[in-house]
């Protein structure tokens, strides 16, 4: 097993204007989400960070967004979406976040009371995690994901799936299903959907406005290439079910989802994935993400019907670190903590209720 030493990993970290982020790998790490999540109680902070793998003596420059927001308008906490996004060559990624950690504290705002790391690399047992990085109550982004290679072309992709699950897709359509891209105005039409969904299935939504936004700030970020899009499947007067998907530069992200109740036996939301494939290959995407599964079959997890759903579709499972925090100050955290996991173990026992 790997040992820590000491040795430093980064010479140099420096603040940087929010666009060094626009070429970042992760759409989380991009100055598109920067501005985005800043629209909602988030401060973005960019900086520029000069990396020495001390292996092959080769210095390599990366960015890395940053956002904060206030607890209780007294305290701050900071969070590290899918970052950083270290060279795969990189050997001792754990410990460069303690690094990270403690080279940002004196360039954040002073109230920071702990910064939490949401690392874009999978578990690796060879490099176990630093004591003083702390596993969080709970996961912000899902660990665990289905990714699908779109450079094999959508026959494989489909020769790929489950056989029940290329059947539904394709009795969608035999059944009359209409699955088109609308247009962005049509987005208070999916948010009905979604508060469907979220009482059927006990998940939290966020507001009518969240999810405008996210269109309108698609369209202020040309220079990313990025593109927002929402799908409906539809049949006669009934709207079905729908989709919101992200696409940038190499990936491309199931972000949302909405079923209602009614001809849930039309398999719409099947359809749809495969709609958003076709058109993520001719946007030139290299990969799609189905974007969050429990991390197995265990039918009793929250995410269970996620895990079955998207797996179906094929692809790749990967299992990311999770989430990890480094306190800055222990007494504030562990008191957020405690808070944090009963808040978590209550939302999972009412979603499983």
């Amino acid at each position: 097993m790997a040992k820590f030493t000491d040795k430093k990993s980064i010479r140099h970290i420096e603040k940087a204007d929010l666009s060094l982020c626009s070429n970042a790998k992760s759409f989380l790490q991009s100055a598109f989400w920067g501005l985005f999540k800043s629209r909602f109680g988030w401060d973005a902070y960019a900086f520029k960070i000069s990396l020495l793998d001390s292996t092959e003596l080769n210095e390599e420059e990366l960015s890395l967004l940053v956002l904060t927001r206030s607890v209780l308008k007294i305290f701050s906490l900071a969070y590290v979406p899918w970052g950083p996004c270290l060279p795969e060559h990189f050997k001792d990624k754990n410990n460069t976040l303690i690094e990270l950690a403690i080279s940002l504290k004196g360039m954040l705002p002073k109230n920071i009371f702990f910064i939490r790391f949401d690392p874009p690399w999978e578990k690796d047992a060879s490099y176990p995690v630093p004591k003083t990085l702390l596993r969080a109550a709970a996961d912000v982004q899902p660990p665990s994901t289905v990714i699908i290679d779109l450079k094999q072309g959508m026959e494989k992709i489909l020769d790929g799936m489950k056989a029940k699950w290329r059947y539904n897709a394709r009795l969608a359509l035999k059944k009359g299903i209409k699955v088109r891209e609308a247009e962005v105005r049509e987005i208070d039409r999916f948010y009905t959907l979604l508060k469907t969904t979220s009482i059927r299935d006990g998940i939290a939504i966020h507001s009518l406005e969240y999810y405008k936004t996210l269109f309108s700030y698609t369209q202020e970020s040309s220079k990313e290439n990025i593109k927002v899009s929402l799908y409906l499947a539809e049949h006669e007067d009934d709207l079905l079910a729908g989709i919101v998907t992200l696409f940038r530069g190499k990936e491309a992200v199931y972000l949302y989802g909405a079923s209602s109740d009614v001809k849930r036996n039309f398999m719409a939301p099947y359809a749809l994935q495969v709609k958003a494939m076709e058109d993520a290959i001719n946007y030139g995407c290299k990969e799609y993400d189905l974007f969050g599964i429990a991390p197995d079959d265990d039918p009793n997890h929250p995410m269970a019907g996620l895990y079955k759903f998207k797996t179906g579709f094929g692809g790749k499972i990967i299992h990311k670190m999770g989430s990890y925090d480094y306190p800055y100050n222990s007494l504030l955290y562990f008191l957020f903590r405690a808070i944090e996991l009963f808040r978590y173990k209550f939302r999972a026992s009412k979603k499983r209720r």
